[in-house]
């Protein structure tokens, strides 16, 4: 059986680490929050470049089809010509 000494002393001991986890807790959450932000903040870039290729390769399609339609006609004028 521990004296009343070794069990105020595991006490203090179990308090004390009990405080560092704490401020351990306290600091993770912090970072968690940090790195959310950061996160977030990459999200709304990928989105912004998302949009971007898509407004950009749009307008290659579009280009791409004006230049079929004009050849399309181009062969058509040829035919009808023959």
């Amino acid at each position: 059986m521990r004296s009343k000494e070794e069990l105020l002393k595991q006490i203090d001991d179990l308090l004390e680490e009990i405080e560092k986890t704490k401020e351990e807790t306290e600091k993770l959450r912090n970072a968690n929050v940090e790195l959310q932000d950061e996160v977030d903040s990459l999200w709304a870039m990928m989105d912004e470049i998302t949009k971007s290729d898509i407004e950009n390769y749009s307008h290659l399609l579009d280009e791409l089809k004006a230049d079929v339609i004009t050849r399309t006609l181009m062969i058509t004028k040829k035919k009808a010509e023959c």
